[in-house]
């Protein structure tokens, strides 16, 4: 059986932190996020594909172009993402798409939320995150133990 090619994840480096203007991703009230949140997000088309290879999926957030998953605070921390990811602390994304010139279809243009756990914790485990992530962008992963990522 061929298996399918694995998808191209290859962009410019992400920006660590948007501007002020940026949105916060709201996770469910019912969900505790003890450990502060941040979000990475990858290109729309690899959502499904990523999502059924993880072993447990916390809050997941989708707009037109990205899928958010939403990770503990510092998930960034002594790893490099590999290209086509974005990481965004304080789960704060920006998009110039929301600019006062272009009115933002309803649930199109701002992400919203399209999975989360019926309990416990909002985040989706960063380390199989990131591992897939690295497999999806054809490289090794890259641990920094003296990187801030």
């Amino acid at each position: 059986m061929d298996r399918p090619s694995l998808p191209d994840l290859s962009s410019p480096r992400p920006r660590q932190r948007p501007p002020e203007h940026a949105e916060r991703l709201r996770i469910p009230a019912r969900l505790s996020a003890d450990l502060g949140y941040d979000a990475v997000g990858l290109p729309r088309e690899h959502g499904e594909h990523i999502m059924d290879r993880l072993p447990r999926v916390g809050c997941v957030f989708g707009d037109d172009r990205r899928w958010w998953w939403i990770v503990p605070s510092g998930s960034q921390i002594g790893v490099v993402w590999p290209p086509g990811t974005t990481y965004a602390v304080g789960a704060r994304v920006a998009d110039p798409s929301w600019t006062s010139t272009h009115r933002p279809r309803p649930g199109a243009d701002r992400p919203g939320l399209i999975h989360a756990p019926r309990t416990g914790s909002p985040y989706t485990p960063p380390i199989p995150l990131y591992v897939l992530t690295c497999r999806l962008a054809g490289g090794p992963p890259c641990w920094q133990l003296d990187a801030s990522g």
